[in-house]
């Protein structure tokens, strides 16, 4: 049988990641990871096939000509980051469902092209108050990429109604645990 997929997007700093990290070997879930494609070049210990598939921007652009992207996005002037339907289709052909951690618009394509066999999650923090409090409590940003963030996570937060579910991560031991619920209810249907 083959698995679904599970679209989870979320501003920067609502903890989609740390949700991603406390489900990903809930039992009975069965979830496997997508790992997307780059045509930026590995930094420090990544190696191809593990953190990202690397590809020069020749490779990547010939790749979307191809149409072999079920999403892509110029995240940076000349650095795009996407995941190939090769890559869905390694990790659902096997009867594991696909968990995806991607950004907004991606989620959108990604449920647009696989319809009722994917299921879209929008994590939204409780307030921007509290998302501003916990980039800052990260320490890792300065006050510029903390004011971009912010700004585009307004930006991200208008794509949540057109996600098939929301949940607001304001207790992430709950949050976890919706989350899983909503995949349980998800695979069982």
């Amino acid at each position: 049988m083959k698995g679904k997929i599970i679209i989870l997007s979320a501003p920067s700093g609502t903890g989609k990641s740390t949700i991603i990290n406390r489900i990903i070997n809930h039992p009975g879930l069965n979830l496997g990871f997508s790992i997307s494609a780059t045509s930026r070049n590995p930094r420090g210990e990544e190696q191809d096939g593990r953190e990202y598939y690397f590809l020069s921007s020749e490779e990547f652009a010939s790749k979307v000509a191809a149409g072999d992207f079920v999403e892509w996005e110029e995240v940076y002037p000349g650095t795009c980051y996407g995941t190939l339907k090769s890559e869905v289709e390694r990790v659902t052909s096997g009867g594991r469902n696909l968990i995806m951690d991607i950004d907004v618009k991606g989620g959108v394509n990604v449920k647009r092209c696989y319809g009722d066999d994917a299921l879209s999650i929008f994590i939204l923090p409780p307030s921007l108050e509290e998302l501003e409090r916990r980039l800052r409590g990260r320490a890792t940003d300065t006050e510029e990429t903390i004011a971009k963030r912010l700004g585009k996570a307004e930006y991200e937060l208008g794509f949540a109604e057109r996600y098939d579910c929301r949940i607001v991560n304001d207790d992430v031991d709950r949050a976890s645990e919706e989350v899983a619920e909503l995949i349980r209810n998800f695979i069982k249907g």
